[in-house]
């Protein structure tokens, strides 16, 4: 995923929240707080819905890099990236067989 289509994604999740919002009028550094009078409600909904549609954790310690559009798609683009290629969990091998239904 590259970085317009993370933008058009973060731009369709704030859609949602400020339905208002025209996308040719955000600027990439103004905090989208103070753009939009998103309350922190509006932000935390902001923030789960980037988790449904990206499938990215987003512990609350990383929340101020969100604040504007162009660190919003930076932070979103290096979590996507980082997933990228790594391999998938190991299976779980246990020597122990597994119990019967009895």
């Amino acid at each position: 995923m590259n970085a317009n289509e993370i933008r058009d994604v973060v731009v369709g999740v704030l859609r949602r929240i400020a339905p208002e919002l025209q996308p040719a009028s955000l600027r990439p550094d103004v905090t989208l707080r103070d753009e939009f009078d998103l309350d922190s409600m509006d932000f935390l909904n902001f923030v789960l819905g980037l988790h449904e549609r990206l499938g990215v954790e987003i512990p609350e310690a990383d929340y101020p890099q969100l604040y504007t559009l162009d660190g919003a798609v930076t932070y979103l683009g290096s979590k996507i990236g980082a997933g990228r290629g790594a391999a998938p969990p190991a299976p779980s091998t246990s020597s122990t067989p597994p119990r019967s239904g009895s």
